[in-house]
């Protein structure tokens, strides 16, 4: 297959400073591919370039088989372009923006000089932006008076109303809440699906880990790094972005995965000081001292993960004493004082006292303990690890596991399962089964409800949504997940542990019609789905 975008030996600078350096990539019909670096990097700037709106120094574009001078217009052929801060004409209105540069009107052939039909342009608005889950009171509105969500969703629109065959993202989720966020990425797998190719930049490992083909990794302004996703982990990533190339150890935990922002913050700052200190030697003094102070500072940071591992360590290592604990009391409570009491009916039985009737009632009784004794050990058992989930997978031992906790705590559970689930790696499948174990736990001893629901369902070919719900008391007012260890609570620390050991992200809500909400993106490895149009809010 032919590329259709090429990227050959291209680099920019500005004045005496270069920013991008020999950068060369490709980019097939249909491929996303992601685009991240840490500040400085020069990926805005390679973004820039391949819209048009910089020329490079050296190097060359070719698209579609055209190599590309500049100026060019991206839009005329047929890049659509999603900056981090939208490009709007701040006093039109909210229509004349999402056609702008492309009017609908008539006779075509005359370009710019045709009529313009605003009725079919507002009608065409409205339906991009329902499609999109947006609306407005009036869309005569300037767009200078709008929230700079509504401006992004409007600049997302109007790469909508002309013909793509590619479309270049640049970090436009900065300016998104969560539910617009899900709906762009979205967006890229339907572009995806139609064979149009998307360069998504951004710093969101979630979403590139989610969405993309590839990912391409910039460090002050070289491509170090191009891989595919699926043979690639946030680790690497994350490494090639602080400049770490050992990789047959991670060099960050992931017992909590969203502190990497806070550490490669500083290691962007340590390295900014450096890039100051090589290009002037005058201040040397000055800046050595500033580094040393951020170096103590980085230092300080890792001592605090190093803390909050041992903790960790040991809160599990405490954990697992009193399951067993508890697992050798439920043992010998029940258990064993169950085949004490078989035992002693076994001694009693005496064939030649006892009536026939009297020795079959014993028999039955015998019997009927053997049985309850077996649904105790087959309980127990099920607990340390379901049976079901090595057969017949995650789904099926979460209805059966959901199922026996409903006859056990008296509280209705709806059960809401992607029917695509399929086979994940064994331990992917059990986590995903002891975080809803945890969590309808802690809704059993805590939540005081009467209900419970609970889902599992892929957003995208790499990400599972993980949903626990109720309708009890809701979260307590001052809620801090971080305190629940030292009370000596472990569900909700657990799951969060779990979450964070996958890779993912987890939410605690409350609802707007009471009780709880804990929803967590799982990433895995790739599987097949069916396109799914963009949900409308």
């Amino acid at each position: 297959m032919k590329p259709l975008l090429q990227v050959i030996d291209i680099s920019k600078s500005f004045g005496t400073l270069p920013v991008i350096k020999n950068v060369s990539m490709e980019v097939f019909p249909g491929e996303v591919v992601g685009l991240t670096g840490s500040t400085g990097s020069g990926k805005s700037v390679l973004m820039m370039l391949l819209a048009g709106l910089y020329e490079p120094n050296f190097g060359e574009i070719i698209f579609d088989d055209v190599l590309l001078e500049w100026p060019f217009s991206a839009q005329s052929n047929g890049i659509g372009v999603i900056h981090q801060k939208p490009t709007l004409a701040e006093h039109f209105d909210i229509t004349s923006n999402i056609f702008l540069g492309n009017e609908i009107g008539f006779p075509e052939r005359i370009g710019l000089l045709r009529r313009m039909n605003r009725y079919k342009m507002r009608e065409e608005a409205i339906r991009l932006l329902d499609d999109l889950g947006m609306s407005f009171d009036s869309f005569n509105e300037e767009v200078y008076n709008l929230s700079g969500e509504q401006r992004q969703m409007i600049a997302i629109a109007r790469v909508l109303t002309f013909p793509l065959k590619m479309v270049i993202i640049d970090e436009p989720t900065v300016s998104l809440g969560y539910p617009n966020q899900q709906k762009l990425l979205n967006l890229i797998q339907e572009w995806q699906h139609k064979r149009v190719s998307v360069i998504f930049s951004s710093n969101n490992l979630d979403h590139l880990f989610s969405v993309t083909d590839r990912i391409v990794v910039l460090r002050k302004g070289i491509k170090v790094a191009d891989h595919r996703t699926d043979e690639t982990s946030k680790e690497e990533v994350l490494n090639y972005l602080l400049g770490i190339h050992v990789f047959n150890k991670s060099f960050l935990s992931v017992w909590d995965f969203d502190s990497y922002d806070l550490i490669r913050e500083k290691a962007e700052k340590i390295s900014y000081h450096q890039m100051l200190l090589e290009k002037d030697l005058a201040a040397e003094g000055t800046l050595n001292r500033q580094l040393t102070e951020k170096l103590a500072d980085q230092l300080q940071t890792l001592e605090q993960t190093n803390q909050a591992l041992l903790r960790a360590q040991q809160r599990l290592l405490s954990e697992g004493e009193l399951e067993r604990k508890h697992l050798a009391r439920e043992i010998h409570d029940q258990i064993i004082q169950d085949l004490l009491s078989i035992n002693y009916e076994l001694e009693g039985l005496n064939i030649g006292k006892d009536s026939k009737t009297n020795f079959n009632e014993n028999v039955t009784f015998i019997q009927r303990s053997i049985r309850e004794l077996i649904d105790s050990l087959r309980h127990i058992c099920g607990s340390l690890r379901p049976p079901t989930i090595d057969s017949l997978g995650i789904g099926a031992a979460i209805k059966s596991y959901a199922k026996d906790w409903e006859e056990r705590t008296k509280i209705d559970v709806n059960i809401d399962l992607d029917t695509e689930l399929g086979r994940l790696p064994e331990s992917i499948e059990l986590s995903i089964f002891r975080i809803f174990q945890e969590g309808l736990n802690n809704v059993w001893k805590h939540a005081h409800a009467t209900k419970a629901e609970i889902s599992l369902h892929h957003t995208f070919p790499r990400t599972l949504l993980i949903s626990i719900s109720d309708n009890g008391l809701g979260w307590p007012k001052g809620f801090d997940i971080s305190n629940l260890a030292n009370k000596g609570h472990f569900g909700l620390t657990g799951i969060s542990e779990r979450v964070a050991f996958l890779g993912g992200r987890l939410h605690l809500q409350h609802q707007k019609k009471g009780g709880a909400l804990i929803t967590a993106e799982i990433p895995h490895p790739k599987v097949k789905l069916k396109p799914r149009m963009i949900k409308k809010s």
